[in-house]
């Protein structure tokens, strides 16, 4: 992989950097743009204590078809396997800038990879088709070398890792069926190895090979993406204030340096900060208060402890709906079994918190995929349900998905999601297991686009107009259900 760029800002940040820029006039200051640079800051910043592995090159005998034992073909067992491989816990979360022409993708990644720390000596930046072309012509070369059956992205993933710590992509885009068979497996291979990825794009990761053959095939690559980088959105967005949306989703893992800067942006857009600076403010609820450590307009900040202990019944939580549109809850743990009365509460609220049509922004330790249940408890539910012949959870056992693909797929079907769980050995029983089924099919709707910019009177939606209308509604929920 040729690196075509070399940093000459080694010295500083990519904020530092930026201010430079703009005191010498090569750049004008822009409040958008700034929270932009700061997310390259906080991956730079990540890095400078980012000691990344060695990369260990698989041996051409672990990619090579796993044959079934002659039992192992009499009774269904010892399928064929690929090389498992495991992303590292400590591997640096990327970032995925997307944007029209024109939302400054490329001042941006020239930001961020002039001012990489100077001991990340291994470093790439490459036009993504160009970068794909290369791939496929290694492919095709172990394919020559050592069969057709060969496991090869494995070891070419390996070889690319060992010349980029960081690795840039500029335009990522896929249009051809053939990069979409191959690239969730690279992308994985390449994090597993330890390789950082950065990456612009004119579409979120949604968006990308819509329409496409075999897209379903695809799916697993999107997730990836959304779980282990930052999405950011370029295009400068501001509501009837002037005040632009901050670039992110609603939801942020892990609790790392930008966790709490995520829920900041989010409060104070949200909030009311000029009329009414946040402030501590207290509810009464059948003869007991409730705290809320923080409030702005219609907008209150909790960490999840503080939620969970100063509010602990449905009773509390439709009082707080009914006072407030916006919920910013910070430090969600990931649950399980052990903490499953922890996890019913949350789940109470969740579900006053969706009838209300009220906005929730997280910072949580895991993904959503993991919030109620650990990786093993999925694990074992996904084993159990595929036991009991639960068709989603089969089939997904049978394609090879993993446990975050699958446990995406179920949160966007409430049924299977349901089947899945019922056949658990961790729910009580039916009522349990779809009360915890319904909240994750609500979490991915609340995260999505159309629910958190409802109401936000954003200037593409209608400006003030909209925000107003929208209050309209939210009274007269309140008022029906006082």
């Amino acid at each position: 992989m040729a690196e075509y760029r070399h940093s000459e800002y080694t010295h500083r940040g990519p904020l530092q950097e930026y201010d430079a820029r703009v005191q010498s006039g090569r750049l004008r200051d822009d409040e958008h743009q700034r929270t932009l640079v700061q997310a390259l800051q906080d991956l730079h910043d990540d890095l400078l204590e980012y000691n990344p592995p060695k990369v260990v090159q698989p041996t051409i005998e672990s990619l090579q078809p796993k044959k079934k034992s002659f039992f192992g073909s009499l009774f269904g067992g010892g399928d064929d396997e690929m090389l498992k491989l495991q992303i590292p816990s400590e591997l640096p979360k990327g970032l995925y800038m997307y944007g029209d022409v024109g939302s400054g993708k490329t001042m941006l990644m020239d930001l961020f990879y002039d001012t990489l720390p100077e001991h990340i000596q291994s470093k790439t930046r490459i036009h993504f088709h160009n970068f794909m072309q290369e791939v496929h012509k290694e492919l095709h070369k172990m394919k020559m070398a050592h069969g057709n059956d060969v496991d090869a992205i494995p070891f070419v993933a390996a070889h690319i890792a060992e010349k980029a710590t960081v690795l840039c992509f500029d335009e990522f885009q896929c249009t051809d069926v053939a990069d979409a068979m191959i690239l969730r497996r690279l992308i994985e291979s390449l994090m597993a190895h330890g390789t950082v990825l950065v990456t612009t794009s004119n579409r979120h990761p949604t968006e990308l090979y819509k329409n496409g053959i075999q897209r379903e095939s695809f799916v697993p690559c999107i997730n990836l993406l959304m779980d282990h980088l930052r999405i950011l959105n370029l295009d400068s967005t501001t509501d009837y204030r002037k005040i632009p949306r901050p670039p992110s989703g609603v939801y942020h893992h892990p609790l790392d340096t930008a966790a709490q800067r995520h829920a900041e942006h989010w409060f104070t857009f949200l909030g009311d900060f000029d009329n009414d600076p946040p402030h501590t403010a207290t509810h009464h609820v059948w003869g007991r208060e409730i705290d809320v450590p923080r409030a702005s307009g219609r907008a209150c900040h909790f960490t999840f402890q503080e939620l969970m202990g100063k509010a602990t019944g449905a009773a509390d939580y439709l009082e707080l709906v009914r006072s407030y549109d916006t919920f910013v809850i910070t430090d969600v743990p990931g649950m399980n079994a052990r903490s499953r009365d922890l996890a019913r509460r949350f789940i109470t609220f969740l579900d006053a918190a969706y009838e209300a049509r009220a906005k929730l922004v997280l910072t949580t330790a895991v993904p959503l995929t993991q919030l109620f249940m650990s990786r093993d408890e999925i694990g074992d539910a996904l084993n159990e349900g595929s036991k009991s012949g639960v068709p989603g959870v089969a089939k997904a056992k049978e394609d090879g998905a993993d446990v975050d693909d699958a446990m995406r797929s179920l949160m966007d079907d409430l049924g299977m999601n349901m089947d899945m769980l019922k056949n658990s050995s961790m729910f009580t029983g039916d009522e349990e297991a779809f009360a915890f089924a319904r909240a994750l099919s609500r979490l991915t709707e609340m995260g999505s686009q159309e629910w958190v910019e409802r109401g936000m009177g954003l200037e593409k939606d209608g400006g003030k107009k909209e925000a107003e209308d929208w209050q309209k509604v939210r009274s007269n929920w309140r008022q029906d259900s006082a």
